[in-house]
Order: structure tokens, then C-alpha cells, then sequence
């Protein structure tokens, strides 16, 4: 029997999608080179570059975030380019293997996913490579399967203090809008985005933000491409999208910037601050008696989009996620090696204090059912830190 009452969903993507941007998205077709669209589709380039925080180029697609992925590289690079990928988790691996399937040469930068990178270790393979052999830096900002980030400005400031030349491409998928992200000030060359996250609108446009630099690199770019090619592009009326644009999503997007900006990304991004704090509180709770505990063990680079707990030993993270689905609550699956091992709270987007308060409630009731150790009160010790903390 399906369960009654509205679905929770807390997995950390896609996410919680507004009423409003639902009614906007639902649109009649109109003429996409037509002036009414176009106000407002030059509207939402330029409320997108004020949330990437930058007046450089945007190219955007139709496709997930791995379209902006594929662009991204096809783009910049050329057969043979080498490339140094820093590890974070199952995404960045995924970036990587994407590269290698592209005929581009990969370096990955070990790190421990429960610790994150050694920017020790980051600095020494820039100064190593004398030859400037590495054309690009690859750095997931949000790494949202262990619920870790990379500091992107300490980055930025390594390729700086080591005179390295290489390109910084940053994935933003689950960070902007939710996190921290300055395009310009923090001198990323490509920042990959989607729709489906922080900006709170269905699954199907993805983005990419462009420095002069990398725009540079581009037109040196021999890797095939066609629908994603940005030379292309710039051709074209909307200085994006290869065919037909997706009408809908703007008028959504339109919605979704006038959300962000009425309540004002600094508060957005506080609010984000707040709800993960309160579930890493709650889950710091639960650790107690040998209980589920939080995967990441830096805590001053823990995110603010997504938790990623650990499940005790001999307990499965899946038999847990099916248990709380019974009372209509959606979970996020471990990813690749930590499938099974960890299931994952989603924070992020169309999120209040109840809501989070409801998972965290329906994941407590889940780990008694399933015998899973932990010390109960988990959601009192959330709700104390948010009554503490309330505006």
C-alpha cells in the first residue's frame, strides 16, 4: 500500500522542487527567438551569472550535469591532454573516467574520502610537473557522495603561488545556490552547474561558466564536438543550446532566481548553514552507543547540501533507506564503494525547519525498527540548536 500524506523527499538530488517554480515551468509553448521569450531568457543568463558571481561567459544545454561535464571537457581540451582529477569520491571518479573515455590523459590526486585532499599534496604534483604538462585541475567543490568539499579559493591560491598555468574547472552541481561559490573572485576557469539542485528546478539544463582564459584554451580544443561546441554557440541569437531550447525550464529558472534573490543568496546560504548544522547535531547524537556516525571526519569541510552517514558495521544502510521509504520518506544510497555502507540526508534547496525535522524524525524511528544501534534523541538535539539559533 502506497503510503498516505505528502512524500518527504530528502535525498540530495534532484531536490525539492517550489509550487511556484512547478506553476512556472508549466508554460505554453511560445517562439524561443521571439522578443517576449527572450527578455526573459536574457534575464536568467544574467540572474545566473549573479549567483555564479561572475560577468564572464555562460553556455548552456539541454541535458544533466554530466552534458555540462562532456562540454566542459570536449571544450577546453584536446586527444592526449593530460589533466590531474582530485579525488574526493564517486563523482570525481565518474569525472575522470568521462576524461579517459574522451582520449584525455588522467592523474588522479589520492585522497582519503572520510578526510579529503592533502593540499600539501596538491602544491608538491604542481611543482613537480616543471613541463606544465597538466592542462587543467579537475575539483568537485560539493563531493556529494561522501558529503565533503574542496576548498576552491586555497586551490585557485596554489596554481598562483606555484606559477602552474593549468586550467580550474570546478563541478558546482550540488553547491551552487547552496554553498559558497565565487566564480570570478576565486579565478575558476570553468564551473559545470545544473538545474536539478541549488536552483530548484527539474532535471534537464545544465550550464557551464567560462573565463576568458579557458575561452582562450578553447579555440586551441581539438576534441570533437558538435551540439555541445561553444564556438558554435556564440553564433547563435542565444549564445547556447545547439536546436531547440528548453522553453519551460526558463520560465521556471525565472521563478527560481526571483526565489533565491527575494530572500537573498546570503541568507540562502546561511539558511543551508543552519539545516546542516542541525543534522550533523543530530547525527553526532546518534553516534553515541556505537551508532550510525557522520562519514567525514574534517569538520571544517563537512557540506552544507548533503550529510553522508555511516552506517555501525554488520548494518545496511539500504535495509534502513527501505524502511523509512515505508513512511513515505526519501533517503539518499550510498554511492559506488559506499553503496550500502552509508545512506545520505539531502539539506538543500526548497528546505525549512520542519521538513528536515520530519526526515530526521522518520530516520530516527527507522534505525529503532531495524535494530540499528544509536543513542535515541538525535531530533531533540537538533531541535535545541535550531530553537537556539532561530532568527
Amino acid at each position: 500500500m502506497k503510503p498516505r500524506g505528502r512524500h518527504f523527499f530528502a535525498n540530495p538530488g534532484p531536490t525539492n522542487i517550489p509550487d511556484s517554480v512547478m506553476q512556472a515551468v508549466a508554460h505554453a509553448t511560445v517562439d524561443f527567438n521571439g522578443p517576449d521569450f527572450m527578455a526573459v531568457y536574457e534575464g536568467c543568463v544574467a540572474g545566473l551569472k549573479r549567483v555564479l558571481r561572475t560577468e564572464q561567459e555562460v553556455f548552456m544545454y539541454t541535458g544533466s550535469g554530466h552534458a555540462a561535464w562532456e562540454a566542459t571537457l570536449t571544450n577546453l581540451l584536446s586527444h592526449g591532454d593530460r589533466i590531474l582529477v582530485i579525488e574526493t569520491g564517486h563523482f570525481s571518479d565518474s569525472w575522470g573516467k568521462m576524461a579517459a573515455d574522451l582520449g584525455i590523459v588522467v592523474d588522479t590526486l589520492p585522497a582519503d574520502w572520510r578526510k579529503g585532499v592533502d593540499y600539501a599534496a596538491l602544491r608538491a604534483a604542481l611543482l613537480a610537473d616543471t613541463s606544465h604538462a597538466l592542462k587543467a585541475i579537475g575539483a568537485v567543490h560539493n563531493e556529494t557522495s561522501t558529503g565533503m568539499t574542496l576548498d576552491l579559493a586555497r586551490i585557485r591560491a596554489l596554481l598562483d603561488e606555484t606559477g602552474h598555468p593549468a586550467l580550474l574547472m570546478a563541478d558546482t552541481i550540488s553547491s551552487l545556490g547552496s554553498l559558497d561559490f565565487r566564480m570570478d573572485e576565486w579565478g575558476v576557469d570553468a564551473a559545470v552547474g545544473g538545474s536539478q539542485k541549488g536552483l530548484m528546478l527539474p532535471v534537464g539544463f545544465s550550464f557551464t561558466g567560462v573565463s576568458a582564459k579557458a575561452m582562450r584554451a578553447h579555440h586551441g580544443s581539438t576534441l570533437p564536438k558538435h551540439y555541445f561546441s561553444w564556438t558554435t554557440m556564440l553564433g547563435r541569437k542565444h549564445r547556447s543550446f545547439i536546436g531547440t531550447v528548453p522553453i519551460a525550464l526558463f520560465y521556471g529558472l525565472q521563478e527560481s532566481l526571483r526565489l533565491i534573490e527575494e530572500e537573498g543568496l546570503g541568507n540562502v546560504l546561511a539558511r543551508h548553514h543552519r539545516l546542516a548544522e542541525a543534522t550533523r547535531r543530530c547525527v553526532r547524537h546518534w553516534a553515541g552507543n556505537n551508532g550510525p556516525q557522520l562519514y567525514g571526519l574534517e569538520p571544517n569541510r563537512l557540506s552544507d547540501s548533503v550529510t553522508s552517514i555511516l552506517m555501525p558495521d554488520g548494518h545496511d544502510a539500504e535495509a534502513l533507506r527501505k524502511r523509512v521509504a515505508t513512511m513515505n520518506v526519501a533517503l539518499g544510497a550510498g554511492l559506488g564503494r559506499l553503496n550500502g555502507k552509508v545512506f545520505r540526508i539531502g539539506h538543500l534547496g526548497d528546505l525549512n525547519e520542519p521538513m528536515l525535522l520530519g526526515t530526521l524524525a522518520a530516520t530516527e524511528i527507522g534505525l529503532r525498527l531495524e535494530g540499528v544501534p544509536h543513542t535515541p534523541g538525535g531530533v531533540d538535539a537538533a531541535m535545541g540548536y535550531l530553537a537556539d539559533t532561530a532568527g
